[in-house]
């Protein structure tokens, strides 16, 4: 089971912490987040009930196409591939290319918000 640990933190704090870890001031441990969002509101947009419920499909059923996993969960492929590339940017979901598709993949069973 693969824990993915999320960082609540202000536009100025995340710069601040990305400048000190690039000057040496900062090391980065393990236990650190490995996911920053600016607000509880930015994250919930991107773990909404319906985002969990199409990271756990894909869990689940292991798509091996956007396609096929629009039709597992039924939403349109147009808004379904805007959500994953959402997701990609902030590193839940990973897109693997297989000859002339693209398959997701979630990246963790589980999230652990840190704030």
């Amino acid at each position: 089971m693969t824990t993915v640990k999320i960082g609540i933190a202000s536009q100025e704090q995340m710069r601040s912490r990305f400048l000190a870890i690039a000057k040496g001031e900062l090391k980065v441990k393990p236990s650190d987040p490995k996911i920053w969002f600016t607000s509880m509101r930015s994250l919930s947009q991107v773990l909404s009930d319906e985002n969990r419920a199409l990271l756990n499909a894909m869990r689940e059923s292991k798509p091996q196409s956007i396609t096929e996993l629009a039709l597992l969960t039924g939403r349109k492929q147009g808004n379904l591939s805007r959500t994953l590339k959402t997701m990609c940017s902030y590193g839940l979901v990973r897109m693997e290319k297989l000859d002339h598709r693209v398959r997701p993949v979630a990246m963790a069973d589980k999230y652990q918000i840190m704030a």
